[in-house]
Parts: C-alpha cells; sequence; structure tokens
C-alpha cells in the first residue's frame, strides 16, 4: 500500500488537472474544505451534515470546491448542482479509477466534493 504522503501527492496531481479542465472552459472555481479535524466531523455528523465519522477529509484525500460558471455579460454566477457540473466530476472519476465525485453518490448528493479513495 503507498504512504498517504504519496497518496496525498497523486491526490493533489489530480486537484491540480481538475483546476486546469474547469479553468480552460472559463469557469472559476474557489477552495471550500480540505482538511478536517476529526472534532469537526464529529459534530458534522451529529448536526446531519455528513453521514460518517470516515471522512475522506480527515487524512486530507478530499476537497471542496466552489463553482462560477461564466454568464454572457461577462461576470459569474455560483452553481452546485448535479446537472451544472456533472461533467467536472466525470472528468474527476475519468482521471483515476480511486477518484469519486459526491454528485454520482447515490445516498447523499455532495455535488463540491472531490475525493481519492485509499
Amino acid at each position: 500500500m503507498a504512504s498517504l504522503s504519496d497518496t496525498q501527492f497523486d491526490f493533489l496531481q489530480d486537484v491540480y488537472m481538475l483546476l486546469a479542465c474547469i479553468m480552460s472552459q472559463g469557469w472559476k472555481v474557489t477552495f471550500g474544505e480540505v482538511a478536517r479535524p476529526i472534532e469537526m466531523q464529529e459534530i458534522y455528523v451529529r448536526t446531519g451534515r455528513s453521514k460518517t465519522m470516515n471522512s475522506q477529509h480527515i487524512p486530507r484525500l478530499a476537497i471542496d470546491l466552489n463553482f462560477f460558471k461564466p454568464t454572457p455579460g461577462g461576470g459569474t454566477e455560483y452553481v452546485c448542482t448535479k446537472e451544472a457540473i456533472q461533467g467536472f466530476g466525470d472528468y474527476w472519476e475519468g482521471l483515476n479509477p480511486k477518484n469519486s465525485w459526491g454528485g454520482n453518490w447515490n445516498s447523499f448528493k455532495d455535488t463540491p466534493h472531490f475525493q481519492r479513495r485509499r
């Protein structure tokens, strides 16, 4: 099994590719959450914001992104629907079989979420 730092490095390389793909299409993107302490994950589970204590944010193998689609007037519009960012989710999952996009999950949709399984 690869070390955590090797897996994080591979994950970061794919994040770089995803960001390049997003920006090449004229979209803007900002970071949401990457690293998450266990104590914060406990709060998220307790308040219903997450369903698991096995979040890939804890080992820094997940990132939440905020997407801003270009508008005709030259501005941007925040979007987070599955339909709006499906192409980016598909691109992410195509980079590595261990990559998973939260918009394709069955039980809980988390469209800003991109992760690498160990």
